[in-house]
């Protein structure tokens, strides 16, 4: 590993295999990981039951069980920050996978039907078979993600479509599954009804140890993801025809991160519900703070996606009242001027520029 520059003039640490890494980048991700730990220890503090600092560094030192304190870090908070953090960084991920893949910057998990597919399986889970085990339903998200995938690949075919006829079979895809998930809201029992617009709000209300040990080995498929998909990826942010030229197997990569991204959507579905718009703005937030591509965007992308559900969960239990705020809603509250901020510093960054 040596320290060195790349042709463009920034810094960069060369590994021993060939990979090399911006320093900009690592800082950045050094910096996100400092504030994801300093909101999950603000984030432990917060919610109906007081919790000063010292008493949560005191509850963790004594392990689980004995009080109210241990049972209300344990039990319930400190699984809804993992799996806050996990279901971000997996959700986040999706979006720039679908972002490089489409070459359309809205693209995201619930734009090209995937979620939707597999939130219409749980829901029909929910509705025809109610006394389902726990245990079968990411099998289930996993299979409507996994029809609509290849339901999108034999409509456009595997590699022969360009980002756009992807995209667009995508939201005709969602449309027509959204009608499917209306129609059971609206005409099932009103008790059902109330639980599955609960549900479809999305929320880490229902973390436990038992979801976050069923979820931990889909997010465990990010990793290899990354690290496989992340040159292709960049291949593809220049658009179908260069990575043809680069070497790029269209008719092999294409399916495999359709796939890839299938799998990380429905199990974080399954786990918490939808969280709508989180995979359009992590990557573009990521993209605002550290320009880069390939790996570099799907890593500080996840990274993002964690801290933007931390906060909003811990916005949901500090603002807890008769009627408990939605994950998902909280995100798009805070997240999307965020957003907003960094489209319109781009914009004038682009025209300080010309």
């Amino acid at each position: 590993m040596i320290l060195a520059r790349a042709l463009d003039g920034r810094r960069v640490v060369r590994l021993s295999g060939g990979l090399q890494i911006r320093v900009g980048d690592l800082t950045t991700l050094a910096c996100l990981l400092v504030a994801i730990l300093i909101a999950a220890i603000v984030s432990l503090t917060v919610g109906t039951t007081p919790i000063t600092l010292g008493d949560a560094a005191a509850t963790l030192r004594r392990g689980p069980g004995g009080g109210d304190l241990a049972f209300a870090i344990w039990e319930v908070r400190l699984p809804r920050i993992l799996m806050g953090v996990l279901v971000g960084g997996s959700i986040a991920l999706t979006g720039a996978m679908l972002q490089s893949l489409s070459q359309n910057p809205l693209a995201d998990p619930g734009l090209l039907g995937l979620s939707q597919g597999s939130m219409t399986a749980l829901m029909l889970i929910f509705v025809l078979f109610p006394t389902m085990p726990q245990g079968v339903l990411p099998l289930a998200a996993l299979g409507g993600g996994l029809a609509v995938g290849i339901l999108l690949l034999l409509l456009v075919g595997r590699g022969n479509a360009g980002g756009m006829a992807i995209l667009l079979m995508g939201i005709a895809v969602e449309t027509t599954l959204s009608s499917v998930t209306s129609v059971l809201v609206l005409y099932t029992p009103p008790e059902v009804s109330l639980a599955l617009a609960d549900w479809m709000a999305g929320s880490l209300f229902r973390s436990s140890w038992n979801s976050l040990a069923t979820f931990t080995p889909w997010f465990a498929l990010g990793v290899p993801a990354i690290l496989l998909l992340g040159r292709s990826l960049r291949s593809y942010d220049m658009g179908d025809q260069m990575a043809m030229s680069l070497g790029e197997n269209l008719p092999l990569s294409k399916p495999v991160i359709l796939v890839t991204a299938v799998l990380l959507t429905s199990a974080a579905v399954s786990a918490v519900g939808p969280l709508a718009f989180l995979g359009v703005m992590a990557p573009h937030l990521a993209n605002f703070i550290s320009p880069t591509s390939g790996r570099g965007r799907l890593v500080l992308s996840a990274a993002v996606g964690s801290l933007l559900v931390i906060c909003a969960d811990m916005m949901t239990r500090a603002f807890a009242g008769d009627i408990p705020l939605p994950t998902g809603l909280a995100i798009v509250m805070l997240g999307v001027p965020m957003f907003i901020l960094t489209l319109r510093l781009r914009a004038m960054r682009r025209m300080r520029r010309q």
